[in-house]
């Protein structure tokens, strides 16, 4: 490859193009038909390292050479300098698979992510895919439910529940009609990794999809995205497009006599529809509402019909157990978590993005060995881990995979601990775990950095606790709060009430319905019309 010619890669990722990926696309094919430059523009997915996004690789002998943050102003020097040829620039970052934040990854679900065209099948099959669909074809629905048992893959979207355990039940009943639907409703803050299998590798989760299909017998599938994805569903769309004009969907997949259809449904943009049940009532052209459990949807699930649903990773992951084995992805993770987990990493983190690694990993790993700790420069006094149902831990040797506190049922996210503030959080015991702030096989979404004080901001109208936190009418539990005050001033809003009067009034156990603004310190209640304070 002569140095004018060279094959360049650009992300299509939603947050490589909200930092200008697409401008520094459109600069570099001007710069080089101005230079009469051979140059192949790829635009494949993130490779997760979003503080040098928009991040810009050349291919080369050696491999590919990254080079980032790059705007459009820096094109011209990068030509100048002969980026093509992977020569040195200010913003050149190396080889990209030796670069640390990468190297020490162990990358299964997003293997391809960042390296492949997400719409291209060929470079899809090229670099492994469908591999796992093969396999599956060639085995009993039976003997891929044994696969997945024994990798001990688990629900990836919060539950935690065994992946084996779901299907086998759906796989044992007879029903004219089966489902298989993919959870892809990612409502929490500071969550993409969702959204990154989806735009940067969408035929991993196609395969996942279509092996669970031909797994129970299911022939229609269907993934529930959420409406702030419109990049997620023009690729989901030209891939499911592809995949059935190649004949890896339809009424004969692989000329296998089995048939699988899928299609893409667009929510509303109600929270509560990422749970499993409302997302089904949603689908069914309801409004979104939590049924009632028994039975579960792997037995009643959608238009009445045994269903599986999993989540978008927990679907990405199953091809590669199924290619490689149940006992190789075992061999990651410990104790009842297996597998690998991807972790993103957010809010006031100096290196934000997406790590994939085997549970195992600690937060101060986490914390400071991929995001560099925190991009204020301050101290990390507390991590929330898992959203915003989640805690805060303030110790950071926490092995947030090391173990579950009370039991898991299908479908239903149980909080093994409990919101009582910093102090009680990541308390250790003997054995060396954590009390009250550990998470065994639950799924650490998302963890947010917080460098000095914990700030809580919350207005619905169901009942608040300041310490223990807030669930909103939308399943949301704000976040607890530090405060030094014994008794609040609670400002009386009433009919019956003086304007401006205002009481004390001690902390109780529980809340009446209200609104409040607080911050370590201070806390504000203000009561509605008609409602008693407590």
């Amino acid at each position: 490859m002569s140095p004018m010619s060279a094959t360049v890669y650009i992300p299509r990722d939603s947050s490589a193009l909200s930092m200008g990926a697409g401008a520094v696309a459109d600069a570099i094919s001007a710069e080089a038909k101005r230079r009469n430059a051979d140059v192949r523009i790829v635009r494949n997915g993130s490779r997760g390292l979003y503080w040098l996004e928009p991040l810009v690789e050349v291919e080369t002998p050696k491999g590919r050479v990254a080079y980032g943050p790059v705007s459009a102003s820096d094109v011209a020097s990068l030509f100048d300098a002969n980026f093509l040829a992977g020569e040195k620039h200010r913003l050149a970052l190396g080889i990209t698979e030796e670069i640390p934040y990468l190297k020490s990854q162990e990358r299964l679900t997003f293997a391809r992510v960042g390296i492949t065209d997400p719409v291209s099948l060929d470079d899809y099959v090229a670099h492994g895919g469908y591999r796992g669909l093969q396999r599956a074809l060639s085995m009993t629905g039976a003997q891929v439910v044994e696969e997945v048992t024994v990798s001990g893959l688990r629900g990836r979207g919060g539950a935690g529940f065994p992946a084996g355990i779901k299907w086998k039940t759906t796989l044992g009943l007879e029903a004219k009609q089966k489902y298989v639907v993919c959870n892809a409703d990612e409502g929490d803050s500071g969550t993409f990794s969702d959204r990154m299998i989806m735009e940067g590798d969408p035929f991993v989760l196609i395969e996942g999809m279509t092996i669970a299909a031909v797994t129970v017998g299911a022939t229609q599938g269907y993934i529930y995205l959420r409406s702030e994805y419109p990049h997620a569903l023009r690729t989901l769309n030209e891939a499911i497009a592809t995949a059935n004009a190649r004949g890896y969907l339809g009424a004969n997949v692989l000329d296998s006599g089995k048939a699988f259809k899928l299609e893409v449904r667009v929510g509303a943009g109600a929270y509560i529809c990422g749970e499993e049940t409302a997302m089904l009532e949603s689908l069914e052209g309801k409004r979104g509402m939590v049924r009632y459990k028994p039975p579960v949807p792997a037995i009643v699930g959608l238009f009445g019909m045994p269903t599986i649903i999993n989540n978008v990773i927990t679907l990405a992951s199953v091809p590669i157990v199924v290619e490689k084995g149940g006992n190789f992805y075992k061999d990651y993770g410990m104790g009842r978590s297996r597998g690998t987990l991807p972790i993103q990493l957010a809010g006031n983190a100096k290196r934000p993005g997406l790590i994939e690694k085997a549970f195992g990993v600690t937060l101060r790993e986490i914390i400071y060995e991929y995001g560099g700790g925190t991009a204020s420069g301050r101290p990390v006094r507390a991590v929330q881990v898992g959203g915003p149902l989640g805690a805060y831990f303030s110790r950071l040797d926490a092995r947030p995979a090391d173990g579950l506190r009370g039991d898991c049922r299908e479908g239903r996210s149980r909080r093994p601990w409990r919101n009582r503030g910093l102090r009680r959080h990541g308390r250790p015991r003997a054995d060396g775990a954590l009390r009250d702030g550990v998470l065994r096989d639950r799924v650490v979404r998302q963890m947010h950095a917080v460098p000095d004080r914990i700030d809580a901001r919350c207005r619905s109208n169901r009942p608040h606790h300041p310490q223990r936190g807030s669930r909103c009418e939308c399943g949301v539990t704000a976040r607890p709060v530090r405060y030094d005050a014994e008794r609040v001033t609670v400002r009386a809003r009433r009919s019956d009430a003086a304007a401006g009067a205002e009481r004390a009034h001690p902390f109780s156990r529980r809340f009446r319905p209200c609104n409040f603004v607080a911050s370590p310190g201070k806390l504000e209640l203000t009561i509605p019309n008609g409602v008693e304070p407590c």
